[in-house]
């Protein structure tokens, strides 16, 4: 006798539960208690079990089991897979030619071309010869070990990724800090991809996509690393002071004008901060889509997991602590630069 074996009885629906069950044994328990004969122990409070799908199943077979739930999802994601790789593949193209062509890029350019020319955009954002000096450091240290080409491949992923998320994730935060009623939308759906674990963004896209196109990585990325960047932006509009805003609606100016002349130069702080956590989050998905064959320092890591190679894995994780410190050292000195600025 199941434990929830009085409910479907006090409900009445017990013809429903047996209709077409089986009297044959369910388990190998079932049936070495059939052969010998043996009554079933009445069922103790004590080992009463949650009333769960599966425990509901073992008192009324036709109650569905928590298994059939999940291929019940499997089985609808399956059959609208088609319908959207129609749409999404001509629509998320441009992101593999974009991967692809910063992959070559980064790639093929040498050495002696590509370390300067990383040094002069360091020197540009963030004005400190001693940044420079740490990040040519940084990068002579990687190409010393062997890890040049691993440490380019992240770098150009990390790139064309992190761009895209601001050029879609800032309109979106304006967007939102405009709109009450599309933040009180856009918070949960925020909330869910921030917490979602970083490999179950994997499985639709696995699903959905070759192996072997970029964008399956590249959609990885950009979804998990855009919610910083968007939900910073409207903080920072919608921490910008009224009486500031009460004046400049004094002086006329328009929507537009207060948006781009007002409101966005005093939320640069925390959009920066914002860019800032996107590229870091950037980074350490590119790590993990090493899975789904996104190049790069993740491989190497992916390889010491797999070959039980110590050394590998944790020199491959050194390398990308460098090239986590470089980007956070370089972005958070723009972000100074930013705010000394305002304050001028």
């Amino acid at each position: 006798m199941a434990s929830y074996d009085f409910i479907f009885d006090g409900l009445g629906l017990r013809d429903w539960c047996d209709g077409g069950a089986s009297s044959a044994p369910m388990s190998m328990a079932d049936l070495l208690g059939k052969a010998r004969g043996s009554a079933e122990p009445a069922a103790s409070i004590w080992d009463l079990p949650f009333p769960s799908m599966d425990a509901l199943n073992h008192a009324c077979p036709a109650f569905p089991q928590a298994r059939e739930l999940t291929k019940g999802l499997e089985t609808g994601f399956l059959s609208i897979k088609d319908g959207l790789s129609v749409v999404l593949d001509p629509l998320t193209q441009p992101l593999s030619w974009a991967l692809e062509g910063a992959l070559w890029l980064f790639q093929t350019s040498p050495w002696w071309i590509m370390i300067p020319l990383i040094l002069l955009v360091v020197r540009l954002v963030a004005r400190s010869w001693g940044l420079v000096a740490f990040v040519g450091a940084c990068i002579g240290f990687l190409a010393f070990i062997n890890h040049y080409d691993y440490a380019m491949q992240t770098l150009a992923i990390i790139f064309v990724c992190a761009f895209i998320c601001v050029l879609v994730g800032v309109p979106i935060g304006i967007a939102m800090s405009r709109s009450d009623t599309f933040q009180r939308i856009a918070i949960p759906i925020l909330d869910m991809l921030q917490t979602l674990p970083p490999f179950v963004y994997l499985i639709p896209l696995i699903f959905l996509f070759s192996v072997t196109e970029p964008k399956l990585y590249g959609i990885a990325v950009i979804v998990y690393a855009i919610v910083p960047v968007v939900r910073l932006t409207n903080l920072g509009i919608r921490l910008v002071d009224k009486e500031v805003i009460e004046a400049a609606d004094a002086f006329g100016m328009t929507k537009r004008q207060k948006l781009w002349g007002v409101q966005i130069p005093l939320a640069l702080p925390n959009i920066m901060a914002g860019v800032n956590q996107t590229i870091m989050m950037s980074l350490a998905m590119v790590v993990i889509a090493s899975m789904v064959s996104a190049p790069g320092l993740g491989v190497l890591v992916l390889r010491g997991i797999r070959n039980l190679e110590l050394g590998v894995g944790l020199v491959s994780g050194l390398g990308i602590v460098l090239l986590a410190v470089m980007l956070d050292r370089v972005t958070k000195a723009a972000l100074a630069r930013v705010n000394a600025a305002q304050k001028q």
